[in-house]
């Protein structure tokens, strides 16, 4: 069994190796490039450094893995391209290098079990865990980063709204003031500038404002952003004044926020119980009643002999 195991996993790294190889290999050069460096050898493009250039190449070899394997079915297709979205990978690379690395990252944690010899404690149940484990690194870190940025969207929705706010007190509409707030925001907090600049590109390719901004809270998957996009459609359908609206739902929005640090300062104390009881607890017994436990062998260890 640990013979054949041992001889599919050497022939799929192989196949997978050489797959790479074959991808990373540098292009050649066209006859434009080549002319224009005979005809001027000393002027040359900046070299990239040399982890980006590998970096680059490895991206690439794992897009053209990708590439080999069969297209996902439509809905599990559009599935993956929103959870990529919503990752702030919006690249049509992206989906298949993500289907890459979920071949390449079984094959590599099976080939580090073998290379350490874990497998000799139980060779399929090990080799099997490898695999499992392997799939779902890429899975798991892809919801992370979906968390982590929605997580970012959320702090940086209340500057984003007091902006919005004073750029539609001063007389500009809406759509020039998600043009501003984008602009403003694109040092500060580039995610909420992404979306916003997204949206402007959206209506502008002809897409209506509601559209635009149900396919923001679509696209970003975050609470807050979907009740403002619901305040924001309720005001543009009813006529009300915007900047009251915006005003009373960026106060909310701060007092909701300010009633989650408060949750979370209330629960630190339940969470300590656990590091409390298991390392400081052990730590102050063994410093306290060490000593009193030694006294207490050295008095009656020699009564007892």
């Amino acid at each position: 069994m640990l013979w054949v195991v041992t001889g599919g996993t050497f022939v799929i790294s192989a196949i997978v190796v050489l797959t790479l190889v074959y991808a990373s290999t540098p292009k050649e050069a066209t006859v434009g490039e080549r002319l224009s460096h005979l005809k001027d050898p000393v002027t040359s493009a900046p070299q990239q450094p040399f982890v980006e250039t590998q970096m680059k190449r490895l991206r690439e070899a794992v897009v053209s893995l990708g590439q080999m394997l069969p297209s996902a079915a439509a809905g599990q297709s559009a599935k993956a391209q929103l959870m990529m979205a919503r990752a702030g990978y919006r690249s049509a690379d992206t989906i298949l290098m993500m289907r890459g690395a979920k071949v390449l990252s079984p094959i590599v944690f099976v080939a580090l079990v073998l290379l350490t010899g874990a497998y000799r404690y139980n060779p399929f149940f090990v080799v099997l865990v490898a695999v499992v484990v392997g799939y779902l690194v890429p899975e798991t870190w892809l919801v992370w980063r979906i968390k982590a940025r929605r997580e970012r969207l959320r702090m940086a929705l209340p500057d984003g709204l007091d902006l919005l706010v004073i750029c539609v007190e001063i007389g500009l509409g809406l759509d020039q003031s998600l043009m501003k707030v984008a602009e403003e925001l694109r040092i500060a907090h580039p995610d909420l500038s992404d979306e916003l600049n997204m949206v402007t590109l959206e209506m502008r390719v002809g897409k209506t404002r509601v559209e635009a901004l149900r396919e923001l809270a679509r696209r970003t998957g975050s609470e807050d952003i979907r009740k403002l996009v619901a305040m924001l459609i309720q005001t543009e359908r009813f006529g009300t004044s915007i900047a009251q609206s915006l005003r009373t739902h960026s106060d909310e929005l701060r007092t909701r926020r300010r009633q989650r640090a408060e949750e979370l300062s209330a629960k630190t104390s339940v969470k300590m119980v656990g590091p409390l009881v298991f390392f400081i607890f052990p730590a102050l017994m063994v410093v306290i009643l060490g000593p009193a436990v030694i006294t207490l062998v050295r008095q009656l260890l020699p009564a007892l002999h």
